[in-house]
């Protein structure tokens, strides 16, 4: 549904993104890693059209997302990081926007919003950002567009809502969908993503299921660190120490998202050569 190649972005003569190349498939989530300033925001700006390449090829279900073509843009949606909404009642700004969206469900908006415990007959004037964004998050999935996606979705999210929105995540992609989150909090998206991209250097420097993650690695804990064979990284915790270690054993581990990416900046080039080899 997305293909890149060669893609380049800049803003004047400070690079994002140089010769950046993925392939995503609909289906799945995935989960766009990387530290603040990374260009996770320009990249996802570029998949929908919002920014153009400097150089390069993008195609998003058969369009080029810079021709912003009409049909292309009512099966792609964008819920930024930071966002204005009019001062109007939650049913005057679905009833203005919603139409934009062929396939918008006013019967699964309520249903998020309920889940977020958002009153319909709210208004949007005096809500708290963290509410706004329950609504918009709440908007965004009931659009069933086939590419959506969401840029630090859970900033503005206290810690029941944020258990909330993964909940609500898990059972909201279809088949036919393809989504992408981009977070530089991990932690939100455990148990969460099929797929975890990570931006660095304006290159996307991993590229790999959660499946081939936790064939190839495991994460677990271990009182003493001489303990652990092939020891990849580590850090102190309440018993011991968390580790992650070549999984030479073939034991089933839960991905630790936070450990993963930690180990990923710690030990960059043992992380990568480990998924490149073949």
């Amino acid at each position: 549904m997305i293909e890149i190649e060669n893609l380049c972005f800049s803003y004047g003569k400070h690079k994002v993104l140089t010769n950046l190349n993925l392939s995503l498939s609909q289906g799945k989530i995935f989960g766009l890693l990387g530290k603040n300033g990374a260009g996770k925001s320009s990249l996802l700006y570029q998949i929908c059209g919002l920014l153009f390449p400097k150089q390069g090829k993008l195609n998003v279900n058969g369009y080029k997302p810079f021709e912003r073509n009409p049909i292309f843009l009512q099966e792609i949606y964008l819920l930024p990081e930071e966002f204005d909404l009019p001062n109007v009642a939650i049913k005057s700004f679905l009833k203005t926007n919603a139409p934009f969206y062929p396939n918008f469900s006013e019967e699964l908006f309520n249903n998020y919003l309920a889940e977020f415990n958002i009153p319909i007959n709210n208004s949007l004037q005096g809500m708290s950002f963290g509410q706004k964004k329950k609504v918009m998050i709440s908007f965004a999935l009931a659009t069933q567009t086939k590419v959506l996606l969401m840029d630090e979705p859970t900033n503005g999210l206290d810690i029941p809502s944020k258990k909330q929105f993964r909940k609500i995540i898990a059972g909201a992609l279809q088949p036919h969908q393809l989504m992408i989150i981009s977070t530089h909090q991990v932690k939100d998206l455990d148990s969460l993503i099929d797929h975890i991209l990570v931006l660095e250097d304006e290159h996307i420097i991993f590229d790999q299921s959660v499946e081939s993650i936790t064939q190839k690695l495991a994460f677990k804990q271990a009182m003493q660190l001489n303990e652990v064979e092939n020891l990849i990284y580590s850090e102190g915790a309440l018993r011991g120490h968390a580790v992650v270690a070549k999984n030479i054993h073939n034991e089933h581990t839960r991905l630790d998202m936070e450990m993963f990416f930690n180990a990923l900046a710690s030990e960059k080039q043992q992380m990568v050569s480990l998924f490149n080899d073949k």
